[in-house]
């Protein structure tokens, strides 16, 4: 088996997600009510991450929950819907060239795998124009229908990416020297190394020093 690694933020899709999902909530005819309760919750976290106070890391991790404890009242299919809703709007800023790459691995039989920080029903909801395989993101925590921010909240970034990758493929023989990832930032560097052909896409400064020296393609 064959597999090809798609990072979402800045590789599959242009843009930020989070501050897209922040701009859904401030501006949402029904939920808008909620954004003062989360931006309350997320400035001083925000303060310390600009004073260097709080690794990126956790400030993203923090984020992430203080978002979905803003919706709390909601259920997990009122989630879901509030999600679909921004499919329109995010699709003119979906690279396409990393889409045209994608509609190739899937033709030449790879096995094609969506990994991303974002929520996972957010990822499936918003990329339902494309066929992966499997898409692994940031799970939300629910009892049935409802949202259970009491539960473990596991955010998916840096090296639990890889550890996600390798759970879901448990059990397949990979072939890992021909296989392809693409990602933007030098946080996908542990999934880019795992891979024969590692592709940096619009690549930040450090993702670019690194991929320029050992001679990766860059898109």
């Amino acid at each position: 088996m064959k597999v090809a690694i798609f990072d979402f933020d800045g590789t599959l899709y242009t843009k930020e997600t989070f501050k897209l999902l922040m701009e859904q909530l401030k501006n949402h005819p029904k939920y808008k009510q909620y954004y003062g309760k989360f931006y309350r919750s997320i400035l001083p976290l925000y303060i310390r991450y600009k004073l260097k106070i709080l690794p990126e890391s956790v400030m993203k991790e923090r984020s992430m929950r203080l978002y979905l404890q803003a919706l709390d009242s909601l259920s997990m299919t009122e989630l879901h819907e509030y999600f679909k809703g921004m499919h329109n709007v995010m699709l003119p800023d979906f690279n396409e060239q990393v889409v045209n790459r994608l509609a190739e691995h899937k033709k030449d039989g790879y096995h094609v795998l969506l990994v991303s920080g974002a929520y996972t029903p957010f990822l499936k909801a918003v990329t339902s124009h494309l066929t992966f395989d499997k898409i692994i993101g940031t799970d939300i925590p629910s009892n049935g229908d409802e949202l259970a921010m009491d539960q473990p909240f596991l955010h998916i970034q840096g090296t639990r990416k890889n550890e996600q990758i390798e759970h879901v493929l448990q059990g397949e023989t990979v072939n890992w020297d021909n296989s392809f990832a693409y990602g933007d930032s030098i946080s996908d560097l542990p999934v880019l190394e795992k891979v024969g052909y590692p592709v940096a896409v619009r690549p930040d400064e450090k993702l670019t020093a690194v991929a320029k020296k050992r001679k990766w393609e860059i898109l």
